[in-house]
């Protein structure tokens, strides 16, 4: 894991502490909901990579700064639902997401704390971690299918470990919206609080994992990684090439301007 090419001390959404073994890293962007820009992506994919190369930190938790835990990606910014005026480059070798990966590369156990609404790419980062514990405000949704796109590696990859492929093709193919109660009923999240008691909890347990002896638990994540889940870069490399192509597509860009338009989308599979 190579060390991240911003400092915390240079972060600008996302904000980063480290103490008494766990560091936290919280998605800030109230304003946009923690809706993600290219530079909130940077300082994600920093983030974790200045936890993994820290021999101090022993837990991570990463949560959101009210109201939302992530809002996916900040649409207005990063999609205008025009044409790009350039193509894309050609990729010989896709590659996976480098912020996604820098979560998955994490070698230390990994809390998400969702506090609120968790969509998109926001319910792809929640699903990195690799225990999700949700505010009773939390809200849930791979809306990849509404914008014309698939998925990031985390809905592909480790969705359906945890909710089985049925359910996991469910919400994927209707984007459809769930809440905390129903992503505890079907093993998304392992515990539903108080919006009050969400971070206390996930203190709380970040600090019983951190006590534990560092080395085993770095093993224990791999042995679960491996037995569990495989390896995501061939899936996060051909979802990548996916994502590309459809971004050139009539209906991506139908489903970007509905959206900013707050109007249903009428689709034509060009």
């Amino acid at each position: 894991m190579q060390r991240p090419a911003i400092a915390p001390a240079d972060f600008t959404c996302v904000l980063y502490a480290v103490e008494g073994h766990i560091a936290t890293i919280t998605l800030n962007r109230p304003e946009r909901r923690n809706a993600l820009n290219p530079r909130a992506y940077a300082e994600i994919e920093a983030a974790f990579q200045a936890a993994t190369v820290d021999p101090e930190v022993r837990c991570v938790v990463v949560t959101g700064a009210d109201p939302a835990f992530c809002s996916g990606e900040d649409v207005k910014e990063m999609m205008t639902g025009q044409a790009p005026a350039t193509p894309r480059p050609v990729r010989t070798r896709p590659e996976p997401t480098p912020a996604a990966m820098a979560a998955i590369d994490c070698d230390k156990p990994v809390i998400a704390a969702v506090n609120g609404a968790a969509v998109g790419w926001g319910m792809e980062l929640a699903l990195y971690a690799d225990i999700r514990i949700a505010s009773e405000r939390a809200r849930f949704a791979e809306l990849f299918i509404k914008r014309g796109l698939i998925c990031d590696v985390g809905g592909l990859w480790k969705l359906p470990a945890l909710v089985g492929p049925a359910k996991a093709a469910e919400l994927l193919f209707s984007g459809d919206v769930i809440d905390a109660a129903e992503a505890e009923r079907i093993g998304l999240v392992t515990t539903v609080t108080s919006h009050e008691d969400l971070m206390p909890t996930a203190m709380a347990m970040a600090a019983k994992i951190a006590a534990n002896p560092p080395l085993a638990l770095r093993f224990m994540k791999e042995g679960l990684r491996r037995t569990a889940y495989g390896d995501p870069r061939e899936i996060g490399g051909w979802a990548i090439d996916v994502i590309y192509r459809l971004f050139a597509t009539e209906d991506h860009r139908e489903g970007v301007a509905s959206f900013l338009e707050k109007r249903e989308p009428v689709f034509h599979g060009r």
